[in-house]
């Protein structure tokens, strides 16, 4: 019997996240980043003078700093080619029926108001480079926890906003945390009390819709004494011909004994350039959990990191990339040991396939302020194909002598025992190879939210779709 032929298709089927909706925005910035183009920003923001200032000020350290010598090819980002504030034809509401038709089926598409209505606290959403919707539930308000938009933050938080914004992630920290700095546009702001528990997650999704703009919108979120947080970030955005950029940040603030989690599942278009910045600074005997998910974008440039600060602190930082096709994600997780008896478990997994580059970087510093710190960090790939490339760089940077450290990393292809045995059992070889592939994530997916759980499980699917045919 002749060999069944397989063929690789172009491309992934993503209909319901490539959906594009008309261009309705009713402002746009000239393309390309100027002074002019800043201090239009800042005047439609309504910026107090310390912010206005602070914009230019990260405008002049980014036209000094170079690009990145090191990571993926950014060679195809132009940022004459960028239009870096879209305002669009809708005002920030609290009533999910003020919203804007077309926007408001695009949410409900991805399922953001289900999920708010089964599981979630309160609810932000960006459309382009605004804020069109956030909620809190009134327990959560009544307890004094603030979950709003960064611009109404500035307005009405400003002395809290002024104390934090950007200390973590300082414009010189890198040229596009200084092209945030100068252009930043929407995001969330959450703070919650002193002893207050959040059971309920917080959730904030950005959609990009236009063609050739940037999103730059900013988190920053305060976890005072005592207090827990689980908060959740979705990204998405319909693949366009030209290049778009998103250039987040997020800041956060765990303090002594305070507990967050931060889950994200990114999956931008084709198109996008992610390079996104995230730093969280963690007290004495705080925990900082991260749960992450990249499966879109064109190039990605993407390590969370976190700094113990505080004696007895914790990290965990669970992983999973997926990369296909034309993508170059580069991504990663880092930890700064400062203080003693301080602990992180960093966990990845990667897979790539049909010529996809993932490249995974780890950095672990341990200061000599750190005496019996301990770090363990586990990085496994999955190549599904002979065409694909998987790397691991780890970075080990150990001051002291008094530290426990590890890293091992595997990197692999699927068991040809594994593969023989599911399809001697009638089980199709599409199948099989998905099954293989989500158990593979399986240490990830448990840790997300169930819904989130099975977006992920969908976009592993999703990636798989064209593999073999």
């Amino acid at each position: 019997m002749a060999e069944k032929k397989k063929t690789y298709v172009e491309d992934i089927e993503r209909t319901l996240y490539d959906i594009r909706n008309e261009d309705h925005s009713i402002y746009k910035t000239e393309q390309g980043l100027s002074e002019e183009v800043v201090l239009d920003i800042s005047k439609r923001k309504h910026d107090p003078d310390w912010m206005r200032d602070f914009r230019l000020k990260s405008l002049e350290i980014y036209n000094k700093l170079p690009m990145p010598s090191w990571g993926p090819d950014l060679s195809d980002l132009h940022m004459d080619e960028i239009t870096a504030y879209v305002q669009p034809d809708a005002k920030m509401t609290g009533n999910w029926k003020d919203v804007p038709t077309d926007i408001k089926d695009t949410f409900d598409r991805l399922g953001i108001p289900e999920a708010e209505k089964k599981s979630l606290a309160g609810v932000g959403a960006q459309y382009d480079s605004e804020i069109v919707y956030h909620s809190l539930q009134k327990n959560m308000a009544d307890k004094g926890v603030i979950y709003t938009d960064m611009e109404t933050a500035i307005r009405e938080h400003e002395d809290i906003v002024k104390e934090y914004f950007m200390t973590l992630v300082p414009p010189k920290d890198h040229k596009f945390a200084a092209l945030h700095g100068a252009v930043w546009s929407g995001g969330s702001f959450v703070y919650v009390p002193e002893g207050v528990q959040v059971d309920i997650p917080l959730q904030s999704y950005f959609r990009l819709n236009a063609a050739g703009a940037g999103q730059f919108e900013h988190t920053l979120i305060i976890v005072e004494p005592g207090a827990s947080l689980h908060f959740i970030e979705g990204c998405s955005a319909p693949k366009y011909n030209v290049t778009n950029l998103h250039a987040g940040c997020v800041e956060l603030f765990v303090k002594e004994g305070a507990r967050l989690r931060y889950s994200t599942i990114e999956n931008w278009s084709r198109n996008m350039m992610n390079l996104n910045t995230k730093r969280a600074l963690v007290e004495k005997d705080g925990i900082m959990e991260w749960v992450s998910g990249s499966f879109g974008s064109h190039v990605s440039c993407l390590y969370p990191c976190t700094i113990l600060h505080g004696e007895g602190s914790r990290c965990e930082f669970t992983g999973v990339t997926f990369a296909s096709s034309g993508q170059d994600l580069d991504t990663g997780a880092s930890v700064i040991h400062a203080a003693p008896h301080t602990s992180a478990n960093i966990n990845t997994r990667t897979i790539s396939k049909a010529g996809g580059k993932a490249t995974y970087r780890s950095a672990v510093k341990v200061t000599k302020n750190a005496p019996y710190a301990k770090c363990s960090v586990n990085c496994e790939s999955l190549m599904l194909d002979n065409a694909s490339r998987s790397d691991t760089l780890p970075t080990m940077d150990i001051e002291g002598d008094e530290a426990d450290i590890g890293h091992e990393a595997k990197i692999g292809r699927i068991s040809d025992e594994a593969f023989y045995y599911l399809t001697s059992r009638g089980i199709e070889e599409n199948e099989a190879r998905a099954m293989i592939v989500r158990g593979f994530v399986e240490p990830i997916a448990k840790e997300l939210p169930l819904e989130y759980a099975v977006e992920m499980n969908n976009l592993v699917n999703i990636e798989l779709d064209g593999t073999m045919g």
